[in-house]
């Protein structure tokens, strides 16, 4: 099992199985050093153990601000629930309300992630995975459906913007995916490997685009789906030649790039080799979200330490989201109420 020099994280994201991490977590955490943590619904029973299981991380692998994500995007994804927390409307509200009044959709978004960014602060998580930069076209897995924020690129990029700029007002970084773009995709990732065979000119004047529009963010995540004119026989976050070549080059992303969980059926292999070659195609880091300690315990004896330019942009990143943080003391209440208002002026229902 590796054990990074010099406190060096490892390029990998992990999961946990349960409330509180186990002693076989917290000693293989405590050697291998993962970049960070993964939370999902059955890690947050509420606040009291949230906040001390984010702690117990962190305490674990020593660094205070170890990266803490969470899938908090609203609607079906959505990990932290009532009664302890707000369930956000999912994304599809906005680009409605946009339609309408273009401004008032924008505000939406931003209040709405202000109040989520203020919970997953108040928790200790400091990342969230949203927004999704998809564009879904007719026919597509429902996998994207409503976690889309339209159909139009530029569009999706203002909306996108306003929910990671509301985010970040609270000191939580976003995560824009998933990059290049997964709204073509006729299967679900999660079970089988997607095949797009849209032309490469038309990839490039449509799905790209929001990403291009929004490629200066902190964080992104990889699409595990194939573009046969780019390269027809690796899916994205294996491709040296999309990463390199579209990713970094064409759309501009030069922040931390994180690869979609390897425990999808779309990518073959095991755990560790899935793991090995996610890095060498050029991700910064791995996602392993299963929390099973066998999983993990593979993982870690494969994967290497965080190279130089992951921690370059990782520390960017870091900056970035202290950067942000707001000072103007926006009111929970008021957010809240202003978002209903917006809400019920356009008529959106979505429970």
């Amino acid at each position: 099992m590796s054990n990074p020099a010099n406190g060096i994280p490892s390029a990998v994201i992990f999961g946990c199985i349960d409330t509180a991490l186990t002693t076989a977590e917290i000693d293989l955490f405590a050697d291998c050093n993962p970049f960070g943590l993964i939370l999902f619904e059955h890690n947050c029973v509420e606040p009291a153990q949230l906040k001390d299981l984010v702690a117990q991380f962190k305490e674990t692998v020593g660094r205070p601000d170890a990266p803490i994500l969470i899938d908090q995007e609203g609607g079906r994804v959505t990990r932290m629930k009532p009664p302890h927390w707000r369930h956000p409307p999912p994304a599809r509200v906005f680009p409605e309300i946009a339609a309408k009044d273009r401004t008032a959709g924008v505000r939406a978004a931003y209040l709405n992630a202000r109040l989520i960014g203020r919970e997953l602060a108040a928790m200790g998580i400091n990342v969230d995975c949203l927004p999704v930069l998809d564009i879904p076209v007719v026919g597509a897995h429902e996998i994207i459906g409503d976690r889309a924020l339209g159909r139009d690129a530029e569009m999706i990029a203002e909306l996108g913007r306003a929910l990671s700029d509301g985010i970040m007002a609270e000191g939580v970084l976003p995560i824009i995916k998933h990059i290049p773009g997964h709204g073509r995709a006729k299967s679900d990732s999660h079970k089988e490997l997607p095949i797009v065979d849209t032309p490469r000119d038309e990839l490039e004047a449509t799905d790209f685009v929001p990403f291009e529009l929004m490629a200066g963010m902190p964080w992104a995540m990889t699409a595990h789906v194939v573009y046969t004119a780019i390269d027809a026989e690796h899916a994205a976050t294996i491709s040296p030649v999309i990463i390199e070549q579209i990713i970094r080059d064409k759309i501009g992303f030069e922040g931390l790039l994180l690869s979609d969980d390897i425990g999808m059926e779309a990518l073959a292999g095991t755990k560790g080799e899935r793991a090995k070659t996610i890095l060498e195609a050029g991700c910064d880091l791995a996602l392993e979200c299963s929390g099973k300690i066998e999983d993990m315990t593979e993982v870690a004896s494969i994967i290497p330490r965080m190279s130089q330019h992951a921690l370059s942009r990782a520390a960017a990143a870091e900056k970035m989201r202290r950067h942000q943080q707001a000072t103007d003391g926006l009111n929970t209440e008021d957010a809240l109420k202003e978002l209903e208002d917006i809400l019920d002026a356009h008529q959106i229902e979505w429970a």
